[in-house]
């Protein structure tokens, strides 16, 4: 097979519809996608012989025309397949998986569709066994059909913990509790500019309905402060809004503060690029704006790519509903916010773990960066191997990041790529790949 002119990392709604918009255009265009179907973790599909899990009307009708689409575009797919990086001479690289080795992909332009990851902020205990994030609860249950076992806290704020628990509900095991740290129902002004995103407003409604049938208890203005081990299970410690401490025995907990854009380690926008392909990024990956406007982001950058490389733009038409999504965003932000507004760092015991790849402290961090010379972010790794460990920061470096600038607030921040750096491979990938016969695709098709 030819190299593609465009090629799309990912297989999410953003990918499949950028991929669609790119086709339309007359350009050759190829998928990238680390598993082995489709769907992103938005539309996760089922592992084989699992039942697929329910979904709204409204989601579902999405999926199924979007799909329906992308497989009349005809488009191919490298499945089990994943963007390592783009080299120095402007070659795209990609892990066959299946193969176990490196190819070089010569496109013009690379459209980055990877969605957006879970934010969590650290708690004393959050490194044990048995804790994940709401969102990966999610998926399972996507994949499996079957509701995560046992007693199950969710944690965190925001809306997925509503709809995590009602999707759980609907599959027979509801979950303890939900701990939420802001109180929609006293945001009245938020609550009143949903109204103008009546989409979102329906969806929510009918989780809030779904975990009221099953008495599931909504703890608002709360807290999850500490988890500790207690024989088999988990003891959580809640901190209500009037200050008083509650503990509640569990088996799981799911925990969830927000999302944001999954572009870690990824090469920049580049429209004009000096050497190498065109970069867009598309969907969450770029602005995390929810599954209802991933696919109309996906869209808008097929457009710009296709634009790009005929010199002739497209038009700009599907800005406005990239714009109203970004206000229900906003909306969804104000109504979640949390109720104290005391910083989520300020009050952490020294003992907490903030790398949970290396078990890095508060406390250790804390003590790196009250050093007469104040260390960069750069050197906070090199010297306290935070975001040094498997995840490479995925998970730390953000947290790491806003507590540094919390603890020396008269110097300028880190960023997360102070800490991290940019440059490939951008996922961990097998040393036998790497040191592998590079080949391109015209090779690879001789062997």
């Amino acid at each position: 097979m030819a190299d593609p002119e465009v090629l799309v990392i990912g297989g999410g709604p953003a990918g499949l519809a950028a991929a669609i918009e790119v086709g339309r255009s007359g350009y050759s265009v190829c998928v990238v996608e680390q598993r082995d179907t489709l769907g992103g973790a938005i539309y996760r599909q089922p592992i084989k012989g699992a039942e697929p899990m329910a979904q709204g009307a409204a989601p579902l009708a999405q999926w199924r025309a979007l799909s329906e689409a992308f497989r009349h575009a005809a488009i191919p797919v490298r499945f089990n397949s994943v963007c390592v990086g783009v080299d120095g001479d402007g070659l795209v690289l990609v892990e066959d998986r299946n193969a176990g080795r490196i190819e070089q992909v010569k496109a013009k332009a690379v459209i980055i569709a990877t969605g957006a990851v879970e934010r969590v902020l650290p708690r004393l205990g959050w490194q044990m066994a048995g804790v994940a994030t709401a969102g990966g609860l999610q998926v399972r249950m996507k994949e499996t059909g079957r509701a995560p076992e046992g007693r199950v806290l969710l944690a965190g704020s925001g809306p997925l913990l509503v709809a995590v628990a009602a999707q759980m509900a609907r599959l027979g095991n509801p979950p303890v509790a939900i701990v939420e740290a802001g109180d929609p129902f006293r945001r009245f002004r938020s609550g009143l500019a949903m109204l103008g995103h009546l989409r979102l407003l329906k969806e929510a409604g009918g989780y809030l309905v779904g975990t009221f049938l099953k008495r599931v208890p909504w703890i608002r203005g709360a807290t999850l402060v500490a988890i500790e081990r207690e024989g088999r299970s988990l003891k959580a410690t809640i901190r209500r809004r009037c200050g008083q401490l509650q503990r509640l025995d569990v088996d799981r907990i799911g925990l969830h503060d927000g999302i944001r854009p999954n572009s870690f380690g990824f090469p920049t926008q580049a429209s004009s690029p000096t050497n190498g392909p065109i970069i867009l990024h598309a969907g969450d990956c770029r602005e995390a704006l929810g599954a209802l406007a991933a696919s109309d982001d996906g869209q808008r950058a097929g457009r710009a790519v296709a634009g790009l490389l005929s010199g002739r733009p497209k038009s700009r038409g599907l800005d406005r509903t990239i714009d109203r999504a970004r206000a229900a965003q906003a909306t969804l932000a104000a109504l979640f916010a949390p109720v104290d507004a005391t910083s989520p760092f300020a009050q952490l015991p020294d003992e907490t773990v903030l790398c949970r790849c290396e078990g890095k402290t508060v406390g250790e961090l804390r003590q790196l960066c009250q050093r007469k010379d104040r260390l960069s972010g750069r050197e906070v790794k090199h010297n306290g191997r935070f975001a040094m460990g498997s995840c490479q920061g995925r998970f730390c470096a953000d947290n790491t990041a806003a507590l540094m600038a919390e603890i020396n607030p008269d110097i300028a921040p880190p960023s997360v790529e102070d800490l991290t750096g940019r440059r490939w491979p951008i996922r961990p990938i097998s040393i036998a790949a790497l040191t592998g016969v590079i080949t391109t695709n015209k090779e690879a098709n001789k062997d």
